[in-house]
């Protein structure tokens, strides 16, 4: 039997990087996890008969409503402890998603509420993700667009940036990308999708891996 935090893992890349229909392919599991596709489709058969997910070889893999609910929960910990974190600790943004990954496992039910509280039921985390409520309801959102698919010339503000990786956050924060900082696309390089960036005055070029994991609303064509 697999241990808990490996099938909260599991149900965690299922919740975020399933498509627009609810499912999710065995192969980006495997990639999220660094792990063989073998091992994924193997959990996937536990998970399954813990009727957490619907699973059949080669077809998506969709949460069943019990899978759903433990996932939100999953989530919420975690972007609570981020928030906590953040706010209250002064980690900076780079560091606390490792830190609410380790915490999120060991927290009872009656701590998380308490943080909650303490903080007055925020809704975003310091990433400006969502955090749902404890009845798996989330805040209403601005429709937000990846910095990658902005036209040249274009004024934008950020609202959310991916917090999955430690580098890739600590160097959007070297050039002065933000939660609610104003952007300018200067220009979209056709030969390798780079953006160059104007921020604080400065221009900066990032890759389009980079522009893809930043979320913002245009403020001006």
């Amino acid at each position: 039997m697999a241990n808990s935090i490996s099938i909260e893992n599991y149900l965690n890349i299922i919740y975020k990087y399933r498509d627009a229909g609810g499912g999710i392919k065995g192969n980006v599991i495997a990639e999220q996890l660094n792990i063989s596709g073998a091992a994924v489709s193997d959990m996937l058969k536990k998970l399954s008969r813990d009727k957490l997910i619907e699973y059949s070889p080669y077809k998506e893999i969709k949460l069943t409503p019990k899978g759903e609910a433990a996932a939100v929960n999953l989530v919420r910990r975690h972007r609570i402890w981020e928030k906590f974190l953040y706010e209250f600790v002064k980690m900076p943004w780079e560091q606390i998603h490792i830190e609410a990954e380790r915490l999120e496992h060991h927290s009872s039910d009656l701590l998380i509420d308490r943080l909650e509280e303490m903080m007055h039921f925020p809704e975003f985390d310091p990433h400006g993700a969502p955090i749902p409520t404890k009845k798996g309801g989330m805040p209403k959102q601005k429709k937000l667009t990846a910095l990658s698919d902005i036209p040249a010339s274009a004024i934008c503000t950020v609202r959310r940036v991916n917090d999955y990786d430690q580098a890739f956050l600590t160097f959007i924060s070297s050039i002065g990308i933000e939660l609610q900082k104003e952007i300018t696309v200067v220009n979209r390089m056709t030969f390798d999708n780079s953006v160059v960036l104007k921020i604080n005055g400065k221009q900066y070029t990032v890759s389009e891996t980079v522009a893809k994991n930043i979320f913002v609303s245009v403020t001006k064509e």
